[in-house]
């Protein structure tokens, strides 16, 4: 109709029939691992994801060219994510999965997702009391999307404003796990999202973030290369500290001589008023 806009018409086989996709060929454990991948491809390298991933928007394409591919459906609903927003999901995961709490505590007072006065230790006891219990399963059974979860609840009580778009990434990332655990129930998230997050975190502050400093920064040193020889010069040209102590001493004795002539004019207008006066 008028109100809808389609693109393409896609076959497949909807994600949930799993016994179809095992009659098609289709390898479960990869075709698990691939959905995770896809979905942390969206959060960490774009920034932009499929916001509504459940079973009823994902063929699994079974012609020869695309044999075993996701097939994503309706973008009716899509999220956006800032650099801010994936540096804060990045080391959370991270500094979560390596129970390092009170990194948890101070990404979020350095972010500015926690107000400046919030005590960070108050702030790794409450994160740890809710977290900890969670190692107590197996690594592969730990749901990121309950730890994100658990994460936002323990934040709210230290005034943390939670972004919209971190809550609809939360509601997604369930439903990938749900359907990758559906596909393969010893699925390992945190093996397969674990070169995201670590990729991520080295283009930020490892080499790549250096080398691409030196790629945006280039312009404005091409800019600024030709003016230093005049900019040295003036800089040379200035007068020195020792330079301006004679001028600075000949400035205060004008101040005074200036304050002692003006005494005797008001002195001198006072009498005159008086003798006025009288």
């Amino acid at each position: 109709t008028t109100t809808v806009m389609v693109m393409e018409r896609m076959r497949g086989i909807p994600i949930s029939q799993t016994g179809a996709l095992i009659v098609a060929g289709v390898d479960l454990p990869a075709l698990s691992r691939a959905g995770v991948e896809i979905f942390f491809t969206q959060v960490f390298r774009d920034g932009f994801f499929h916001a509504d991933m459940h079973p009823g928007n994902i063929f699994i394409a079974t012609d020869p060219g695309h044999h075993g591919s996701y097939i994503a459906l309706d973008f009716g609903i899509v999220g956006t994510l800032t650099d801010t927003d994936k540096n804060y999901l990045a080391q959370n995961f991270l500094a979560f999965f390596q129970r390092d709490y009170k990194r948890v505590a101070t990404a979020h007072i350095e972010a500015g997702w926690a107000p400046p006065d919030t005590r960070a230790d108050e702030f790794e006891a409450a994160v740890r009391a809710v977290c900890e219990p969670i190692f107590d399963r197996p690594l592969h059974e730990i749901s990121f999307g309950r730890v994100l979860l658990r994460l936002f609840q323990t934040s709210r009580r230290f005034n943390v404003e939670i972004q919209p778009q971190l809550v609809m990434l939360q509601k997604t990332l369930l439903n990938i796990e749900g359907l990758g655990r559906q596909l393969d129930p010893n699925l390992d998230l945190w093996k397969t999202a674990k070169p995201f997050l670590e990729r991520w975190m080295n283009e930020q502050v490892g080499r790549r973030a250096f080398h691409r400093g030196v790629q945006q920064e280039a312009p404005n040193w091409a800019r600024m290369l030709p003016q230093l020889p005049r900019l040295v010069h003036q800089a040379l040209a200035q007068p020195k500290p020792s330079d301006l102590a004679p001028l600075l001493a000949d400035l205060a004795r004008a101040q005074r001589q200036q304050g002692r002539w003006l005494a005797i004019i008001a002195a001198l207008l006072a009498a005159l008023l008086v003798g006025q006066y009288w």
